[in-house]
C-alpha cells in the first residue's frame, strides 16, 4: 500500500519540472513591445512568436505593428494560426488594431511559413482619434484594414500601391463611412505624400537596412530623412511608379495627412533592391553580367584613348563614334522586335556596331567629307547633353512624364542643335566631343564594377526607348559620395583631355586629309610631271604582273650557247 502512496509523490517533482519547462518555453516565445520602441525579433523554424503590446495610453485610439526583414518572408497575424483576411505574409508587413475602451494591451503573432528562420526588426506606432487611419477604406487587398504598401518591380520600373485611408475616430465608435459622399467632412479631404529614401550605395547589408528602417518608420523620421516625391489626393489613383535601380536599396512610404485636423499617420514602409537575393544567376550579390563587364571595359579603354588622343587619331575616333551610334540604335531595335536573350542582343549589336564604325571611317576615306562625319560626332554629344538635362529634376516634370511626344520632340531638338555649332567651329567641337564622351565612357566602365548613379544618364533614355510605359516613371536616383567622386573623375578627365588636345593641335591642320583624295592627287601629279622619278616607274599592276612572270619563268642553265668565232 505504501508503494502506491509513494509513487505519485515521486512523480510529482517530475510533473512540476515539465510544467515549468513548458511555461518557460512560452515565455521565450514572447516579445514585449513598447509603443515607439524598436525590437529585434528572431523567429526560429516552425516557431510562432507572440508579440505583446503593453502599457498602451488611454488616449491612443489605434496602433500599427510593423515587422521588417531583408529578404525572407514573415507572417504577421491577429491569431496564433494564420488565416486569410487575418494575416499578411511579406518582407515588410504590418497590421492595424483599433482599440476598445479601457484596453491597454493586445497580442499579435509572428511566424515563418516558409520554414526558414527569420530575423527582423519591429515597432509599434500609436495614433490618436484625430489621426487618419491608414488603409481603413480598403477594397482591394485581403485585410479589412490594410496599412501596408505593396510593391512590384521589373527591370524598368517599380510600382507601389496602397489602400485609401479614413478619418480617425474614438475608441468604441463606428468608423466613418468611406464612400457615402465626397464632402470635406469625409475621408475625401485626405492627402497622401509619397516619400522615397535611398539606402547607402553598394551596401546590401542587413544592418544598414534595419538602421534605415528605424530612421524612417514613423511620420517624423520619414519627413526629416526622406524625400517627398509627389502628393496624391483622394480623387487620384493610389499608385505611384518609379525607376528601377537594380542593386540599390530604396525605402518607399506613404504619409496620409488630414489638412483640417493638421494630423498625419504613416503607412508601413516597404523596401526593395530591384533584384533577388535568392537567385543564383544575376542576383543582388552577382548583379553584373560578365558580358556587360567585358563590353564596358573595352568601351572604357577606348573612351580613355579618345579623351586624350581622339582628334590626333581621327580614323580611330570615327570608328568609335560610329560603333557607339550603331550599337545603341540596333540594340534598341533588336530588343524591341525580337525575344532574344540579353547576351545575344548585346553580341549582335556589337557586331553591327563594328560594321557601323567601319562604314563611317570608309565614308570619310572615300569621299573626304569632314562635315558629314562631324555631324555624326555632334549628334553623339547632343545625345549625351539631352540625356544629362533630362537626368536632372527637369525630367520629372509632368509635362514630360505625361506626354511622350513632348519629351521626344524636346529631346531631339536639344540633340540636333549641338551639331549646328560644329559647322562654325568643327575642330573645337570635335575635341570637346572627344573629351566629354570619352570621359563618360570611362565612368560607364567603372559602373560595371562599382555602382554609380551617373550611368542612369543614358540608361533612363534606353529604358524609355524599350518600355512604352516608362514615361510615367519617376526617374529619381540617389546622389551619394561615390556619385560626387564619379562627377569629379568625369570633369577632370574631360577638361584634361580637351585642354591637352587643343594645345597639341593648335599649329596643325584642322583635320587630316582624306587618304583616297591624296592618292588621286598623287596619281595625277605622277602622270603630268615627267621630271618626277616616280613617273618612270611602271604602274603597280604592271609591276605585280612582271614580278609574277619572273617567279614562274624557267631558269636557263649558265653556259655558252653561241658558236666560237674562228
Amino acid at each position: 500500500m505504501c508503494r502506491w502512496i509513494w509513487c505519485p509523490l515521486l512523480l510529482l517533482p517530475l510533473l512540476l519540472l515539465l510544467v515549468m519547462t513548458e511555461v518557460e518555453a512560452q515565455v521565450e516565445n514572447r516579445v514585449i513591445f513598447l509603443p515607439g520602441t524598436f525590437q529585434n525579433v528572431s523567429v526560429s523554424q516552425n516557431e510562432t512568436v507572440q508579440a505583446i503590446v503593453s502599457r498602451i495610453p488611454p488616449e491612443v485610439a489605434f496602433i500599427t505593428l510593423q515587422f521588417h526583414t531583408q529578404h525572407h518572408n514573415a507572417t504577421l497575424s491577429y491569431t496564433r494560426v494564420p488565416d486569410l483576411g487575418l494575416s499578411l505574409t511579406a518582407v515588410d508587413s504590418g497590421l492595424l488594431s483599433a482599440l476598445q475602451p479601457g484596453q491597454s494591451a493586445l497580442s499579435m503573432f509572428l511566424s515563418s511559413l516558409d520554414g526558414d528562420p527569420v530575423a527582423g526588426t519591429g515597432v509599434i506606432l500609436p495614433y490618436t482619434s484625430t489621426d487618419p487611419v491608414p488603409g481603413a477604406c480598403n477594397t482591394e487587398f485581403n485585410l479589412d484594414i490594410d496599412p501596408n504598401v505593396y510593391i512590384h518591380y521589373n527591370l524598368y520600373e517599380t510600382t507601389i500601391r496602397f489602400a485609401p485611408a479614413n478619418l480617425g475616430y474614438e475608441r468604441g465608435e463606428d468608423p466613418p463611412a468611406c464612400d457615402e459622399s465626397i464632402e470635406p467632412s469625409t475621408r475625401w479631404r485626405l492627402q497622401y505624400d509619397i516619400y522615397q529614401y535611398f539606402l547607402p550605395e553598394n551596401d546590401l547589408s542587413e544592418r544598414s537596412l534595419f538602421r534605415s528602417i528605424q530612421d524612417v518608420a514613423d511620420v517624423r523620421g520619414m519627413t526629416q530623412n526622406g524625400r517627398r516625391v509627389m502628393t496624391l489626393f483622394s480623387t487620384d489613383k493610389s499608385t505611384a511608379v518609379f525607376n528601377s535601380i537594380p542593386g540599390q536599396g530604396v525605402i518607399y512610404s506613404v504619409v496620409v495627412r488630414d489638412p483640417v485636423q493638421n494630423t498625419s499617420a504613416s503607412y508601413v514602409p516597404v523596401h526593395t533592391y530591384a533584384c533577388s537575393f535568392t537567385s543564383t544567376l544575376d542576383g543582388c550579390q552577382t548583379l553584373g553580367k560578365i558580358s556587360t563587364k567585358v563590353f564596358f571595359t573595352i568601351i572604357g579603354l577606348a573612351g580613355l584613348f579618345i579623351c586624350f588622343f581622339g582628334h590626333r587619331f581621327f580614323k580611330i575616333e570615327l570608328f568609335c563614334m560610329g560603333f557607339s551610334f550603331a550599337t545603341f540604335f540596333f540594340f534598341v531595335l533588336i530588343t524591341r522586335t525580337t525575344q532574344l536573350q540579353y547576351d545575344i542582343c548585346l553580341a549582335l549589336s556589337a557586331v553591327i556596331g563594328v560594321v557601323g564604325g567601319v562604314l563611317l571611317v570608309m565614308s570619310w576615306w572615300r569621299f573626304g567629307s569632314v562635315m558629314a562625319c562631324i555631324v555624326v560626332v555632334g549628334l553623339m554629344l547632343g545625345f549625351l547633353l539631352a540625356s544629362t538635362i533630362f537626368f536632372t529634376p527637369l525630367g520629372d516634370l509632368d509635362l514630360f512624364r505625361r506626354s511622350d511626344a513632348v519629351f521626344w520632340v524636346t529631346f531631339c531638338c536639344i540633340m540636333v542643335i549641338v551639331p549646328l555649332f560644329f559647322v562654325r567651329w568643327p575642330r573645337e567641337g570635335n575635341i570637346i566631343t572627344c573629351g566629354v564622351v570619352g570621359a563618360y565612357a570611362v565612368v560607364l566602365a567603372i559602373n560595371a564594377y562599382i555602382y554609380t548613379s551617373l550611368s542612369y544618364i543614358t540608361l533612363n533614355i534606353l529604358k524609355r526607348f524599350l518600355n512604352n510605359n516608362f514615361s510615367s516613371v519617376f526617374t529619381d536616383v540617389p546622389f551619394q559620395t561615390i556619385d560626387y567622386a564619379m562627377i569629379t573623375v568625369w570633369v577632370v578627365l574631360g577638361v584634361g583631355g580637351i585642354v591637352l588636345q587643343l594645345y597639341r593641335e593648335r599649329s596643325r591642320p584642322f583635320f587630316p586629309p582624306s587618304p583616297y583624295l591624296m592618292w588621286l592627287q598623287e596619281r595625277e601629279r605622277r602622270k603630268t610631271n615627267v621630271l618626277d622619278p616616280s613617273h618612270h616607274f611602271p604602274p603597280l599592276p604592271n609591276r605585280i604582273l612582271a614580278r609574277a612572270r619572273q617567279l614562274t619563268k624557267r631558269n636557263e642553265s649558265a653556259g655558252e650557247h653561241t658558236p666560237l668565232l674562228l
